[in-house]
């Protein structure tokens, strides 16, 4: 009982002084002003330091480096997928950020970006935004047969890979060729290659995917994009499904196709990929190019790019790129296939590398599956980018100008066979003794 009317009393005393210090002498009042005045007073100062300007100036900056798309860039009229990792905070090494692909036009990879020390994120093939890219790959004029997709990214082609040659009428849209007594009709490549009649680049560049999903992993992630394309519009053999995946993780791009017949008809497969990767430091002379080959298809002449049917060794020559740690390009241009591709001792694959001294990375592209039978460069030496290009088949695999004995790699499919190609792309940081070259 006592103790509550202690507690009661001294209830009464703290409000009383309550009373006569706050509501009676304008205490409170005086200091809610008194707080007012100061921030008014901070924030006037700050103003004069020019602290809101410089606030203003940095939001401004990150909105203006923020990634600005269209709803309407949408290429071949489907979404882009975009497969990101987070940058790392303090990086020592060279790793990939993210892989942009178009399942709208064959799963083309448009843009990969990668972390570099001192240099931050960067992109690292030579393309155009993605709004200007489905600007230009609308489906008409050049772009009639989706042949925009090999002016940028990395076109995955099948069912076959690069040139193929035949017979044209003047003034006609289509090529005519043959596999093994049968009739083939292509479509004519609206660009012209020394007045040759030529199909480049296959069939899927400008198809869209029937089913696409995506897979969340650990380091990055996965896409994958069913084409079902039957006989690709009446131009091929037999029936066709395609199944192509990306996969993205911290030091590695894992590409995979995989062709599946499903028709009645024995049908030739073949599959490459056409990656233009960007020279970022701009210093095309001092990178370095090195392949897993010490032949040649030669070049019948370099307006068309169609071979001759002859193998050369490129020993001694200035296509000699078979040294460990890869030739400088200096002002050689490039439109040339190495077959015969061997890996050496301890490697899963043929490597072929691309090393830039003046960004301090490289990039190794290695050819896992068997059946990859040549590698392509295209680099021409006005350019800053160069293209290797990992395919199952030669340049114009049905012509006439090869040797009956040469296999120029196009996989044969009975009905209900499937044949799988595999490519890993890598970055690495340069030695000390390679950033010197």
């Amino acid at each position: 009982m006592y103790a509550a009317l202690v507690a009661r009393r001294f209830m009464e005393l703290r409000n009383s002084t309550w009373r006569l210090m706050v509501k009676r002498s304008g205490l409170l009042t005086f200091v809610v002003l008194t707080i007012g005045l100061l921030s008014l007073a901070l924030g006037w100062r700050a103003h004069r330091q020019g602290q809101f300007a410089k606030l203003k100036t940095e939001l401004k900056a990150k909105g203006d480096s923020a990634p600005q798309v269209s709803a309407a860039a949408r290429p071949g009229g489907q979404d882009a997928i975009v497969l990101q990792r987070a940058q790392p905070t303090i990086g020592t090494v060279p790793e990939f950020l993210s892989a942009t692909v178009l399942p709208g036009r064959g799963m083309n990879v448009l843009q990969i970006t990668a972390y570099l020390p001192h240099k931050g994120e960067v992109q690292l093939l030579a393309s155009p935004s993605l709004d200007e890219a489905a600007r230009l790959m609308n489906g008409s004029g050049m772009d009639s047969a989706g042949e925009a997709s090999l002016e940028m990214g990395g076109a995955f082609e099948v069912p076959w890979a690069n040139r193929i040659s035949g017979a044209a009428p003047p003034g006609g849209t289509s090529l005519l060729t043959a596999w093994h007594g049968q009739p083939l009709t292509l479509p004519l490549t609206a660009k012209k290659y020394n007045g040759d009649p030529v199909s480049v680049g296959g069939l899927l560049l400008r198809r869209g995917a029937d089913s696409v999903k995506t897979n969340a992993m650990p380091d990055g992630g996965e896409a994958q994009a069913i084409f079902n394309a039957g006989d690709f519009y009446g131009h091929w053999i037999s029936q066709t499904e395609i199944t192509t995946s990306v996969q993205l993780s911290g030091r590695a791009l894992e590409l995979q196709v995989v062709a599946r017949n499903t028709g009645d008809k024995p049908e030739p497969m073949g599959v490459g990929w056409h990656p233009r990767f960007a020279i970022l430091s701009g210093d095309r002379d001092r990178a370095t190019l090195r392949m897993p080959s010490a032949v040649r298809a030669e070049v019948r002449d370099r307006s068309s790019g169609l071979p001759s049917g002859r193998l050369l060794p490129v020993a001694g020559t200035e296509y000699d790129f078979t040294g460990r740690n890869g030739v400088p390009l200096g002002r050689l241009s490039l439109d040339d296939s190495f077959v015969h591709l061997r890996p050496t001792l301890l490697e899963s694959g043929p490597v072929a590398e691309l090393r830039d001294p003046g960004s301090g990375y490289g990039l190794r592209v290695t050819a896992i599956t068997p059946s990859i039978k040549a590698m392509r460069v295209y680099a021409p030496a006005d350019e800053k980018f160069v293209s290797i290009e990992p395919q199952f088949n030669y340049d114009d695999p049905f012509g006439h100008e090869w040797p009956k004995e040469e296999d120029t790699g196009m996989v044969v499919l009975q009905p209900g066979q499937s044949t799988q190609w595999t490519v890993r792309l890598e970055i690495f940081p340069l030695t000390l003794d390679q950033l010197k070259r």
